[in-house]
């Protein structure tokens, strides 16, 4: 059990049965009642993210959600296929459980398996990848570096806002917690 007065960004707590990950909090003292804590919660099964309030001091039980290395192997098309890097034990998660992750993912890529009270429940992503630009509208005379953005489709099929002088070929650094170019590679 975890008392509310100890929430911090990232902690993984149990609400109803299901994991959650304290997301945003503030501790709130109003002028009469007593004091609470307004809290963002992230469901690490569906990814929904929720608003609870708990009085301060309240016990919440912590989740245990045990972290796995594992490689991404291959998409069949229904399952995406990834290997465990210690115990080489394979296993295949639908696109409903890797949200919008499954964009950014791409083959031998090493990332996290989050585990749930034996089952999986999710990946999660370097915070930085690098994908190779597969396409875009080639770049116009003129256009400035600092002026505008247009779309590119990346060797994953996402696609994403980058400014006019990256080019097809390209090899680009993307934030995979917003989706956003950051810098070529």
């Amino acid at each position: 059990m975890i008392s509310t007065n100890d929430f911090r960004t990232g902690l993984t707590i149990e609400v109803d049965g299901e994991p959650y990950q304290v997301v945003e909090f503030m501790h709130v003292k109003p002028g009469k009642g007593s004091p609470f804590v307004r809290s963002k919660l992230k469901n690490l099964r569906t990814g929904a993210v929720i608003e609870r309030t708990f009085n301060a001091g309240e016990k919440v039980p912590r989740a245990h959600v045990d972290r796995r290395p594992v490689q991404y192997l291959y998409n069949d098309g229904e399952s995406y296929h990834f290997m465990d890097t210690e115990t080489f034990d394979q296993l295949a998660l639908n696109r409903e459980q890797l949200g919008d992750a499954a964009k950014f993912l791409k083959e031998d890529m090493v990332i996290t398996l989050l585990l749930f009270q034996g089952k999986s429940i999710g990946i999660e992503l370097p915070h930085v990848v690098e994908l190779k630009v597969v396409d875009t509208t080639p770049g116009i005379r003129g256009d400035t570096a600092s002026g505008g953005s247009k779309p590119a489709t990346l060797e994953t099929g996402a696609v994403v806002q980058v400014p006019f002088f990256v080019e097809v070929g390209d090899v680009i650094q993307i934030d995979t917690r917003t989706g956003e170019y950051l810098k070529r590679a």
